[in-house]
């Protein structure tokens, strides 16, 4: 009996309880406060509410102030309409479990199947795949970090404790007011309707809110997205790099223009922020095999895909671990896929390629959205690719690879997708309505996805 419940201490203790421990105090693998001089984050737990988020997206409009709501799955159900106008507003979606569970008494399967019920219903409303989570009451356990994917979880640096109805609007004014500063992530809540809250206790959260909003709007401060503080924040991070390290990032950069102009890339996304560039060249590998009994051969035309550098260091500057930057690389990639898919449909050069190709460091998890990987062949340009990439590494993070374990991460792999994949990612009718047939004789590419703790880069034309 004595030895059954040490074992249950031990799982709790490793389980739940540090898991949660190390992310509130340390911050570890999660985003709790900003690094800015004007913004602020609002953040709006365990709705939508018929009755309160209506009115607090008119309070919001009426300061043109941006906010992120953390949704309850189930809550959401029924409530399209108000997760359609959250978007066309500016607002971000994130997720807060399909019920409003602890992760700590969940297993990781069902915290899962929470994630993936909650993100069903919000891309079926609004068209667009949530990227950043709040478990409910903050609280992660030890299999979040790895169960998460792509997403990012973000916590807080201020509550107030406004789903209690009887702390009052005053008493919840003065405690908000007390954290009007730049970079703060206040939580707050829009519905009353989870276990511990109070139903109507929103509506003290509402005065109080228009208070802090007309009081930050006075000190010049302004209320942005999630996404947009995280930005913020990343871009201060990369500002404090050493003059040497931003002289050396500058040159890569320098020398990236220059093979983009000599090959002629073409970049895909913002024209000052893109996520991609492509060109289209010939394949001279060795013969490959493709998904449906298709083949890769020497001559045939490939899309040539690479990562902006320039986000690369972006990423690498800002990222706490190779693991967290992986992270970060994976939603850009997943964002910029369908940009990447409809321009690759409307460019007349990339019609008759056969797919899309890439040579890259992080492979692992490529094969879920339907990438083949392969090593490179032995010789030359395997040794060169390799070399190179444990360049960029050390410009891009200061860092150098010692560990054993790390030897396999960064090594190079050829990455292949079928022209055809790419016709589930495109959002441009003419492209995403293509029968197989005009698939077959008119191939498009693809990007690719990154699960592995390591690097991407243009000249290796990786993705």
């Amino acid at each position: 009996m004595e030895k059954l419940l040490l074992w249950c201490f031990y799982v709790a203790t490793f389980y739940a309880f540090l898991p949660g421990l190390i992310s509130r105090t340390f911050g570890f693998r999660v985003f709790k406060k900003g690094r800015v001089e004007k913004e602020i984050a609002l953040t709006f737990d365990d709705g939508p509410d018929s009755t309160y988020t209506p009115q607090l997206l008119d309070l919001l409009a009426r300061y043109g102030a941006k906010a992120t709501f953390f949704v309850v799955g189930s809550h959401a159900e029924g409530q399209e309409e108000l997760l359609r106008r959250m978007k066309a507003e500016g607002h971000v979606i994130g997720i807060h479990n399909y019920v409003h569970k602890s992760n700590w008494v969940m297993r990781p399967r069902t915290v899962r199947r929470q994630i993936e019920r909650t993100t069903e219903v919000i891309e079926r409303a609004t068209g667009d795949k949530p990227v950043y989570y709040r478990p409910p009451w903050g609280i992660v356990n030890l299999f979040d970090y790895s169960n998460l994917g792509h997403l990012q979880i973000v916590l807080w640096s201020a509550m107030f404790g406004d789903w209690r109805q009887r702390v009052g609007a005053e008493r919840l004014q003065r405690r908000m007011l007390k954290r009007l500063k730049p970079g703060e992530v206040l939580l707050l809540h829009d519905c009353g309707m989870t276990f511990g809250a109070d139903r109507h206790a929103p509506a003290n959260m509402l005065i109080a809110l228009e208070a802090y909003l007309q009081a930050g709007t006075e000190r010049g401060y302004s209320f942005v997205g999630i996404n947009e503080m995280i930005r913020l924040t990343d871009n201060a991070r990369v500002s404090k790099r050493s003059p040497i390290k931003r002289v050396s990032v500058a040159l890569w950069l320098l020398w990236e223009r220059a093979f983009h102009v000599l090959f002629r890339l073409k970049s895909v996304g913002q024209s000052d922020d893109p996520a991609f560039h492509y060109r289209i060249t010939t394949y001279s590998g060795k013969p490959v095999s493709l998904a449906e009994g298709d083949k890769l051969e020497k001559g045939d035309r490939i899309a040539e895909l690479h990562f902006d550098n320039r986000k690369l260091s972006a990423i690498a500057a800002v990222s706490k671990s190779p693991v967290a930057a992986a992270i970060r690389m994976l939603r850009e990639v997943e964002q910029g896929l369908p940009m990447l898919a409809d321009q690759l449909g409307a460019d007349k050069d990339a019609r008759d390629i056969k797919a899309v190709y890439g040579v890259t460091m992080i492979h692992r998890g490529a094969d879920r959205v339907g990438f083949q990987v392969y090593d490179l062949p032995q010789g030359l340009f395997a040794t060169s690719t390799q070399i190179y990439l444990r360049l960029l590494l050390r410009v891009l993070t200061g860092q150098k690879r010692k560990q054993r374990s790390a030897k396999a991460a960064i090594e190079p792999r050829m990455l292949i997708m079928p022209a055809a994949t790419i016709r589930g990612y495109a959002t441009d009718s003419a492209v995403a309505s293509l029968s197989k047939t005009e698939q077959k004789s008119e191939p498009l590419g693809l990007g690719a996805v990154v699960d592995e703790p390591a690097l991407m880069d243009s000249k290796t034309t990786a993705i």
